[in-house]
């Protein structure tokens, strides 16, 4: 574990300027979808994070052949001779992702089957493996239950076919979006999650020939085509990174701007991120001209020196305020004055991250009850799922083991604002959904260190 830790002297502001790519939640599916088309696609702007790479390693196993291209974060998919891979090798590569039932519709599509391998209930939960079973299900698709995983065929071929969500999942909308789309016949999902990333998919999509309209309502119409090309994209910028470091700004008391960082993807955070005083300027960008070079855009986050404001926040669906950028606000939000609320509504165990910030000084209380006034999957489910958070605290350095991403990047936060010395164990949980953090760490002048 020695070399799975990361020192971090904190107390000292982050200032300086790094640059956000292509969304974690939007450039592997992306990558899925390359095995719809008929001839080669090509990905700008891709970070080098591990889901990438497990994505890149599962494409192989399945014939897709995948090459850099010639420009930074550039790849290529060629999937002229996809073929079967064997479970042994699909298990070795998919660890606990769950991107690997995402290439079920295609690999129907393209092989008439598909296998999941059994990726266990603590790494998935069996809500989103349900929506998904189920929604294949509806295409056509059976499912054999085996010791190994799930295989699925396809003996009738796919269908349209008219289903509606019980909530707006991002995955299982992805799903039937990967599915419909040489589905025959029409489909019409309702209560999709309609998220920006999803948004960019069925861009991806379009421009490989597929037929979507996006109703309101949460209403999405799929035709389905016989056949698909290949695509030549550049993804939306991550969104949870650029908010993920606006946070560590403003609780570390610096300035940071992040290039690439879009407004409008992110209006919602960054009406929260004012009225806790935080200040933000958008920076558009200037393509070059004669003598003069371009500038790519981006949000400059500062903290303006003064108290911060507690708040009360809930997280929801898009167009709400994000999941993923709860863990890291609050990091900064154990810094306002007054007592803040924070009501999770879209996972029920995001909160157990805050013992740590606790043993850091913190103060904050969870609870069973929701904290607010928005529709929640988890009241009287006796999920501890609402928090309140006292401030200001003072942070002090502490030893911190990493329980997943984004409250992995929110430990990283608080080491960094904190007082002291702190051991960071288990960082490379986050090369999983930050492109090269500790670089960014070292441009922002933090003080960090591999023993």
């Amino acid at each position: 574990m020695t070399d799975d830790v990361l020192v971090v002297h904190g107390g000292t502001p982050l200032q300086g300027r790094i640059r956000v790519r292509g969304a974690k939640n939007l450039v592997s599916k992306a990558m899925v979808a390359a095995l719809l088309g008929d001839s080669p696609s090509r990905l700008f702007d891709v970070p080098k994070i591990r889901d990438v790479e497990v994505v890149r390693g599962l494409l192989g196993l399945h014939g897709v052949k995948v090459t850099d291209g010639d420009e930074d974060g550039e790849l290529v998919f060629d999937p002229a001779n996809v073929e079967s891979a064997s479970t042994d090798q699909i298990n070795v590569h998919a660890g606990s992702s769950r991107i690997p039932i995402l290439f079920c519709g295609p690999l129907l599509h393209r092989l008439g089957h598909a296998f999941i391998p059994d990726l266990g209930g603590c790494h998935i939960g069996p809500r989103p493996i349900d929506f998904h079973l189920q929604a294949l299900r509806e295409f056509g698709a059976t499912v054999d239950k085996t010791p190994e995983g799930l295989h699925l065929s396809a003996p009738n071929g796919l269908h349209g076919t008219k289903f509606a969500l019980p909530y707006p999942s991002v995955g299982a909308t992805e799903q039937v979006l990967l599915t419909a789309v040489m589905a025959e016949g029409v489909t019409e999902l309702r209560n999709a999650a309609v998220e920006p990333e999803i948004i960019d998919l069925i861009c991806i999509l379009q421009k490989m020939g597929a037929i979507i309209k996006v109703h309101t309502d949460r209403v999405i119409e799929i035709q389905g085509v016989p056949k698909l090309h290949g695509y030549t994209h550049r993804p939306i910028p991550d969104r949870i990174e650029a908010a993920s470091w606006a946070a560590a700004a403003l609780a570390t008391r610096g300035h940071v701007e992040v290039l690439g960082a879009e407004q409008a993807d992110m209006m919602t955070f960054l009406n929260v991120f004012r009225s806790v005083g935080g200040e933000y300027e958008v920076t558009d960008t200037r393509p070059p001209r004669p003598g003069q070079p371009g500038q790519e855009g981006g949000i400059r986050f500062w903290h303006p020196g003064g108290e911060l404001q507690a708040t009360a926040l809930e997280t929801d669906v898009h167009p709400g305020f994000m999941t993923d950028w709860q863990q890291p606000l609050v990091v900064a939000l154990t810094q306002a004055r007054g007592l803040s609320i924070v009501h999770e509504t879209v996972y029920e165990q995001r909160l157990g991250y805050t013992e740590a910030l606790n043993t850091m000084g913190a103060n904050i209380q969870v609870y069973r009850d929701c904290l607010g006034g928005t529709p929640c999957r988890f009241g009287r489910r006796n999920f501890k799922h609402s928090a309140v958070i006292a401030g200001p605290s003072k942070l002090h350095a502490a030893d911190l083991v990493i329980p997943d991403l984004r409250a992995g990047f929110s430990h990283l936060i608080a080491a960094l604002a904190a007082e002291g010395t702190s051991r960071v164990y288990g960082v490379d949980l986050i090369n999983r959904g930050y492109e090269d953090f500790e670089a960014k760490l070292a441009d922002l002048g933090a003080h960090v260190e591999r023993p």
